[in-house]
């Protein structure tokens, strides 16, 4: 095997066991990507209700790790209720969840895009240069944009944005993995 080989397989992480699994979660990528852009509706519902499945099962398992491991059990206990509470909801409510996951996600994105504009002005003016700056007051009227804006135009966007990065992310993994492979 030569050096090249080697530092291609421990930068990537993979080893030769394992290309099959990252060529599995870029195909996965692609076909949701895929999926969300022409049947947006039916594939959002299903992939929300698998989100709901998983916390309502992440939830009883945090519970039951109160009876393992004692230590932040009061966090055990928060999480595996609020997780228990959340996955029924989405399990009993597809349709409804369907909407208000998304638009949840527009609101964090939202105050996240505010709150990190203002971090990089602080660091712009603590002596960042005018690049956080910058970045900062775009991150800032982006934040206000997503909270100002029409949930019924910013939820169907987001979605599509999401369904781009999969298909990029996807494609983009295929193809590193079948590079990775004929190096080999």
């Amino acid at each position: 095997m030569s050096t090249a080989t080697v530092t291609a397989e421990s930068a990537s992480g993979l080893s030769p066991n394992e290309w099959w699994l990252a060529l599995l979660q870029g195909i996965a990528s692609v076909i949701i990507g895929l999926l969300l852009i022409t049947n947006t509706t039916t594939t959002l519902v299903t992939l929300i209700t698998f989100v709901g499945v998983f916390w309502f099962i992440s939830g009883i398992f945090e519970l039951v790790r109160l009876f393992v491991d004692r230590t932040q059990w009061g966090w055990h206990l928060f999480s595996g209720i609020i997780g228990i509470l959340a996955g029924l909801a989405i399990v009993q409510h597809p349709l409804w969840a369907s909407v208000l996951v998304p638009a949840t996600l527009v609101w964090v994105l939202g105050f996240m895009g505010i709150i990190m504009g203002i971090v990089s002005i602080v660091l712009a003016f603590q002596g960042g240069g005018w690049g956080p700056g910058i970045l900062g007051i775009i991150s800032i009227g982006a934040g206000i944009l997503l909270l100002g804006a029409n949930l019924a135009v910013a939820v169907p966007t987001i979605v599509f944005l999401v369904a781009g990065w999969l298909l990029v992310t996807g494609v983009i993994a295929i193809i590193y993995v079948f590079r990775l492979r004929s190096e080999r």
